[in-house]
């Protein structure tokens, strides 16, 4: 029996040699390439353009509200408006101030949404780009070095360049 063992156990470990010996793995810096994509510099500059829209128009609510509090607090302070009415005008001061607050937020779901619908097509195509390398080269995994998750990996198995002419760049 302890025969039977031994060579189970080499039987075992000369499988498992075989079989990680077979995979092959691959890496790629996802940000690196992204940055070189000209439609994700496209995208970046659209939503910039639509992100200072949105803020010049933060902006005009702004200060359109801090004018009218101030003309309040005029009023007040020269007696021009009774305590019943400055109190119905700061009501709907401050209903101003919640519908702004909420119009930011809207902006930024807008923004998110924006992002997402002009960036996922680019990274659908990153993927089958990865997808199509990983199996015309016969790789078993392929790790992305911009997360950290590697801790060592031979430059001859970056496949940057790959990824890179598939995606025509």
């Amino acid at each position: 029996m302890n025969k039977l063992h031994r060579y189970l156990i080499l039987a075992f470990c000369l499988f498992a040699t075989l079989a990680v010996s077979a995979q092959k793995f691959g890496y790629i810096n996802s940000q690196q390439l992204i940055q070189q994509i000209p439609q994700v510099k496209e995208a970046n500059a659209e939503l910039e353009t639509l992100q200072k829209q949105y803020e010049s128009q933060i902006q005009n609510k702004a200060t359109s509200l801090q004018t009218k509090y101030q003309a309040l607090a005029r009023k007040q302070d020269q007696g021009e408006i009774s305590p019943k009415q400055y109190e119905v005008e700061a009501q709907a001061l401050e209903q101003e101030r919640a519908d702004i607050a909420k119009f930011q937020q809207e902006i930024q779901q807008n923004l998110a949404t924006k992002s997402e619908d002009l960036l996922k097509p680019i990274r659908d195509n990153i993927n089958t780009a990865i997808n199509s390398v990983a199996k015309e080269e016969g790789y078993t995994y392929i790790f992305d070095y911009s997360v950290g998750i590697i801790l060592y990996a031979e430059e001859s198995t970056d496949v940057g360049s790959l990824v890179k002419a598939k995606l025509g760049l």
